[in-house]
């Protein structure tokens, strides 16, 4: 029944019809450098797409939160996304083989595109969850796929310099997405909707754009395989990760030893064990075939995208939190305050990608990028409420550099350890293995940050110094007379600065904290500060341990042919 209803919609998605030229294509030849850029024009419009809309909605969340009332819940609108991108992406991989890679590329475009219009609408922060859940099932195959159709049309060595673009595109959303954000989120309405809103409408012109240029331009020579979607696979998968990220997220709430986390475990270990076993049972048709673990480099590198992962999401979810909250920018300037991140990353891709291409060699990149994790979360780690924009700058930069020399070669050196045949599910692999890291760690740490607030604020106002401040201030004619510090004085008087509620209104609705006179926002900020520091802390931790591992990993040589000569060939010998 599963099988029908997938063929019904490839014959749906196949009636686009593909050119004249992308047909006659022989799949043994190299594809010439023009007929690359054509392709890279609708992949990176695509990427485009995916990549402004976390940029954006990274910069305006506080807005957002705050305007549903829920900033603790936060942590949902991401790990939604990234849950169904992170299961979509092998899925995405497995369609692709059986229908082309252009049909599912452009399927994801339009789930992504229905997603961002519900999510404009969204209505409380659960909604805005489940609708992001949509977006990121579109995203998860855009993602991937770009990816994969790269390494069908280029051969490993030269596969860098190519990869280098998508991150360059990365790059612009990233210094486009936060202004864009930082636009919208500041804006009260715009034709009669909220500002915010606009932050997920304004995916359908760039959506419809990138729909076209796919449309024109992405016409692959294609080796279609018979295979069948695992969705054995993909239930178990399901059950193995969704309930390990409820008790990530609510084990503070319910205790990590209470009957809901207990059985949020046994839900996840049976999941875990299930998943091994259907892709035992199913072989080279599994989501995730096990073969590809016979390679220890895939292997290595799999760990090490993962760890990775966990610390380079956590990071870049919380900076515009510590920006918004304790330096006091505005969305638009946290926006901006991120670009030393960005340059880091576009500059340290740009020189690994010349070193792969030159050298044919990549061992050197992971020991030095997860190294620079090391050095920036130690830098970090040291942030409180009084440290200099510049002393953050400096911290992201770093930060930028490390993840620039990981990105591009997890992924060459993931696609060059098996087999041709079984580059696409690789990639997908790769992909999903790093996405898991990145839904842990956003889960984790949020938890981590949210955990540690009643604990740091706690501390803090039971200080007598504290105690002191807030009382004169209390007592203070001008103070209490201005219109901006109604909010944050009616938060004091209903909580009787009980820690517990005053963290529940930081972790809810921060609006509360614009325009208050610093003497009265202080404690909040060195509480949000503390916190950050756990944070950190916890990165890097993780980055210390993949900085070990990448000493161990066994670089292969890089071929020398893509993808696509290597399975033509390959086919032309059986035959």
């Amino acid at each position: 029944m599963h099988d029908s209803f997938l063929k019904v919609i490839g014959r749906m998605l196949a009636v686009v019809p593909q050119s004249t030229a992308a047909k006659n294509v022989p799949a043994t030849d190299a594809m010439t450098p023009r007929e690359i850029w054509l392709v890279l024009i609708g992949l990176m419009s695509g990427m485009f797409l995916s990549s402004l809309d976390q940029t954006v909605v990274g910069t305006a969340m506080r807005t957002i939160s705050d305007d549903l009332n829920g900033l603790s819940l936060q942590a949902w609108v991401t790990t939604a996304y990234l849950i169904t991108s992170t299961v979509i992406t092998p899925i995405a991989g497995k369609l692709s083989d059986i229908y082309g890679r252009r049909p599912i590329y452009m399927a994801s475009i339009l789930i992504f595109l229905i997603g961002s219009i519900l999510s404009g609408f969204a209505w409380s922060m659960p909604t805005l969850a489940v609708f992001r859940a949509i977006q990121g099932i579109g995203g998860g195959g855009l993602m991937s796929l770009a990816f994969t159709i790269i390494a069908d049309m280029v051969a490993p060595r030269e596969r860098a310099k190519y990869q280098g673009f998508f991150i360059a595109v990365f790059g612009s959303s990233s210094v486009l997405g936060p202004l864009v954000g930082g636009f919208f989120a500041g804006a009260n309405q715009i034709l009669w909707i909220d500002g915010w809103r606009w932050v997920f409408l304004v995916n359908i012109p760039i959506g419809a754009i990138a729909l076209y240029m796919v449309w024109r331009f992405l016409h692959v020579p294609q080796i279609k395989h018979n295979v069948k979607i695992d969705w054995i696979g993909v239930v178990t998968v399901i059950l193995a990760v969704v309930p390990l990220l409820l008790v990530a997220e609510q084990g503070r709430e319910w205790g990590w030893l209470s009957w809901n986390s207990i059985m949020m475990y046994t839900l996840g270990i049976l999941g875990i064990v299930g998943f091994i076993v259907a892709e035992a049972r199913m072989g080279d048709a599994a989501l995730i075939p096990l073969s590809l673990f016979k390679s220890t480099t895939f292997t290595q590198i799999t760990v090490l995208g993962i760890l990775v992962g966990f610390a380079m999401f956590g990071a870049m979810m919380t900076i515009p939190l510590f920006l918004q909250l304790v330096v006091g920018s505005t969305p638009t300037e946290s926006g901006i305050q991120m670009l030393p991140m960005v340059l880091g990353i576009m500059m340290a891709t740009a020189i690994g990608g010349r070193v792969i291409s030159k050298t044919g060699r990549y061992k050197a990149l992971p020991v030095f990028g997860t190294g620079l994790l090391v050095v920036a979360f130690v830098w970090l780690v040291q942030i409180n409420k009084d440290s200099d924009l510049w002393f953050l700058m400096i911290g992201m930069l770093i930060v930028g550099s490390g993840l620039g020399l990981m990105m591009q070669t997890l992924t060459i050196a993931s696609q060059n350890a098996v087999e041709p045949r079984q580059v696409g599910v690789a990639t997908a692999g790769a992909t999903f293995f790093r996405q898991i890291g990145g839904t842990l760690g956003t889960a984790v740490l949020f938890s981590v940050l949210f955990g540690k607030i009643p604990e740091a604020l706690k501390d803090i106002f039971s200080r007598s110094d504290t105690q002191a401040q807030i009382g004169a201030a209390l007592n203070d004619p001008a103070i209490i007379n201005d219109p901006a510090n109604a909010g944050i004085i009616e938060m004091f008087t209903n909580s009787s600065s009980n820690p517990e509620s005053l963290a529940d209104s930081l972790s809810g609705n921060t609006s509360f904290l614009n325009g208050a006179a610093d003497v009265l926002k202080a404690p909040f900020v060195e509480g949000f500060a503390l916190s950050a520091q756990s944070v950190y802390f916890v990165a890097l931790v993780i980055s210390i341990i993949a900085f070990v591992l990448s000493w161990f990993v066994k670089a292969e040589p890089l071929r020398d042919k893509s993808g696509h000569q290597e399975a033509a060939e390959a086919a032309a010998a059986a035959h």
